[in-house]
């Protein structure tokens, strides 16, 4: 006979159960943590940058904060310095590229937008002629 505390507490830890840590799981993390190869560009403690695996342009470069967070409607105004520092990361690349004649930095936000991987990114792309409207 299971102990009436015991009974007690696995039918709270059943109800409450604690959900897995979202960072366990995502692509983005995983990547960070060295989990999944990539070809780093740019890191500091900050922001991780790498080679998209899917270039839309010669130069295709997803900048992403250390700190997880699904994407822009997510974040909090807490969270501005270091979407700027994304663009800023963005910036100092595109300058060592030397693509600074014209790129272009983008924020999908949500499936509608294209955002496959939630956890905010700023895809910098260059080398090439970008023509307007996007997609």
């Amino acid at each position: 006979m299971i102990p009436p505390l015991l009974t007690f507490l696995r039918v709270r830890c059943y109800r409450f159960r604690i959900m897995p840590d979202e960072t366990a799981s995502c692509l983005f993390c995983r990547i960070m943590r060295g989990e999944i190869p990539s070809k780093r560009i740019y890191e500091d403690e900050h922001v991780y940058a790498f080679e998209d695996i899917s270039p839309k342009a010669p130069t295709h470069v997803l900048v992403i904060p250390k700190k997880h967070f699904a994407g822009l409607k997510e974040a909090q105004s807490s969270d501005a310095e270091i979407i700027g520092r994304c663009h800023l990361a963005a910036a100092l690349i595109a300058r060592q590229r030397k693509i600074e004649n014209g790129y272009r930095t983008v924020l999908n936000v949500g499936p509608g937008a294209g955002q496959s991987v939630f956890h905010l990114h700023v895809h910098l792309l260059g080398g090439r002629t970008l023509t307007w409207p996007p997609g």
